[in-house]
């Protein structure tokens, strides 16, 4: 009960914090101020006034996002993008034959900024819930979409574009890639390209193999279908516990943190469990969560 409350009234807040730049009146018998008059109040546009009255608005509306949706701390914020992208390259012991001529397999961006990217596979659940919370959190991630699961529900992944998350490729059918022969391989990953770019208007730079299984073949295919790049994950997130790649156990400059898109029938939790439990790690360890898209 306690909680609830709590999150109503940080609904409140945020609901209030998002509309008070646009209340009208001047000010006049103990209103709020209008526009004008918040202007004046926060300094001419662009000046450090002003961008601090915005600065702190939006670390008011953070904040209260956060208590709503039940994270112990704020999400720290993510740094500019670079201006020039990182050269990617294949992750040692990830090669294979011909690897330098085809798109780099890896599970890290290089990068020395502590952020680090999260991304969700397969398009199984579609909880609406998860497009309030990440939008209200502002959190970036991207999807990594199989066909014969997002087919059902097109428009739930429409919706999740127009928020501004970027839509990949997954294959058609999540086939084991290395036990298909090429012509197959390629027609799981074209066809894949060409559904994405009829429903959502764009073929992706990105692909993600089914289990993370891969062999010459499948970069070959992908490659003659446009993909770029084929980023994989060195951490795995859950609704109770985090699963780690590396030895150390922990978070690293430029991880990419994989989850799926699951829900209590599968999962002893929600999607917004599995995004409180990235938070909470991600936050704790001090890093901010980034879009993989304007490193990759």
């Amino acid at each position: 009960m306690k909680r609830r409350r709590t999150a109503a009234a940080a609904a409140a807040l945020l609901a209030a914090l998002a509309t008070s730049a646009c209340t009208a009146g001047d000010g006049a018998g103990g209103g709020a101020p209008g526009p004008q008059a918040a202007r004046r109040q926060a300094g001419p546009p662009g000046s450090p006034v002003d961008r601090a009255e915005r600065a702190r608005r939006t670390q008011a509306l953070r904040a209260a996002a956060a208590a709503k949706w039940g994270l112990d701390r704020v999400p720290l914020v993510a740094p500019p993008p670079p201006a020039a992208k990182p050269e990617l390259t294949t992750r040692a012991g990830f090669e294979v034959a011909g690897h330098d001529t085809l798109p780099p397999v890896f599970t890290t961006v290089p990068v020395t900024e502590r952020v680090v990217f999260l991304t969700i596979d397969d398009g199984r659940e579609k909880d609406p819930e998860l497009l309030r919370m990440m939008s209200e959190l502002q959190i970036p991630y991207s999807s990594f979409l199989s066909d014969y699961l997002i087919s059902d529900d097109y428009p739930y992944f429409q919706e999740m574009r127009d928020r501004g998350t970027a839509l990949h490729n997954h294959t058609l059918n999540h086939r084991y890639m290395p036990g298909l022969d090429y012509a197959a391989q390629k027609r799981e990953i074209c066809g894949q390209q060409d559904r994405l770019a009829r429903r959502y208007g764009q073929r992706p730079p990105l692909f993600r193999p089914p289990y993370g299984n891969y062999n010459q073949d499948t970069l070959r295919a992908a490659k003659a279908c446009g993909i770029k790049a084929v980023p994989l994950w060195a951490a795995e997130a859950f609704p109770d516990r985090m699963e780690w790649r590396e030895w150390d156990r922990d978070l690293h400059p430029g991880d990419i943190i994989l989850t799926h898109f699951r829900g209590t029938d599968e999962w002893d939790g929600t999607m917004p469990d599995m995004i409180r439990q990235v938070m909470r790690t991600v936050t704790e360890k001090g890093y901010a969560v980034a879009r993989l898209e304007d490193y990759v």
